[in-house]
């Protein structure tokens, strides 16, 4: 076996998945000299199952998402870390390539670097609609720090080196439909609340706008019809949420002066 590289650290946030933290942290580990889990108060088995496979875990209440990944990220004691979501892991191809690639020392002509990330709903690999191969920085320099959104955290990369890996890696964001719709609400609330609260507003063509121009560019453009039945849903339920965030911005805004925050005199 391969040897873990000693310059990364490989980091989770984690909350109740008990079912699958263990595939993402034997992964991890396969290439990590150390994985760290932030766990934010999990009710079932996460704690046990995460260091059944290897993990330090570590409590920490919940800061946000992107304050949850910033301080697990600051638990790195290497110069870089991976940063994997629970319902995320490395492939037997991709560790292997992973482990090839870290090997030449290419790693050092960037700051950061981008994966690629295939979305499995419902079982179904979506390959089209912009979900088949989203290129996200997630081997970067220890020193990098998520930008403090309410929800779609990003990574801050001013002035830094960026470059793309050629590694796909599996993400299952939801176990049942009914999760999705679950999931995707609360987003909407998130990004609604951050919104409002830095003085955005929305236009109320912008409820019907968005959401079309979603279906135009992923379902029809891009593909996503042709990933069947599960795309449709898949799209459908997320041109919803594109509803959803500004219907909640709009509401939270509606005839309120421009800069000020709801419930603002």
């Amino acid at each position: 076996m391969t040897p873990a590289d000693p310059r990364l650290t490989g980091v989770v946030i984690a909350l109740n998945e008990a079912d699958r933290i263990a595939r993402c942290v034997a992964s991890l580990k396969r290439v990590c000299a150390r994985v760290v889990v932030l766990d934010s108060g999990s009710s079932d088995a996460t704690v046990a199952a995460a260091e059944g496979a290897g993990a330090e875990v570590i409590d920490q209440p919940w800061l946000g998402f992107a304050g949850q990944k910033n301080a697990a990220i600051a638990q790195a004691h290497t110069d870089w870390v991976l940063l994997l979501d629970a319902d995320e892991w490395l492939e037997d191809a991709a560790v292997a390539s992973l482990q090839q690639w870290l090997a030449s020392g290419v790693i050092a002509q960037a700051d950061a670097w981008t994966l690629q990330r295939q979305t499995i709903f419902l079982g179904h690999p979506l390959r089209h609609g912009g979900w088949g191969r989203e290129k996200l920085p997630r081997l970067f320099k220890s020193d990098l720090r998520y930008r403090p959104d309410a929800v779609h955290e990003r990574l801050n990369l001013d002035d830094r080196r960026v470059a793309d890996l050629d590694l796909v890696f599996p993400h299952t964001p939801v176990r049942s439909l009914d999760e999705h719709y679950r999931k995707l609400s609360r987003y909407a609330e998130l990004w609604a609340e951050s919104r409002a609260r830095n003085g955005r507003r929305a236009g109320f063509l912008e409820l019907y706008t968005h959401p079309l121009f979603y279906l135009l560019k992923n379902y029809l453009f891009r593909g996503g019809f042709l990933d069947g039945r599960e795309g449709a849903v898949f799209h459908l339920a997320y041109a919803g949420y594109t509803h959803s965030k500004y219907a909640r911005l709009w509401a939270l805004t509606r005839g309120k002066a421009p800069g000020k925050a709801p419930g603002k005199a």
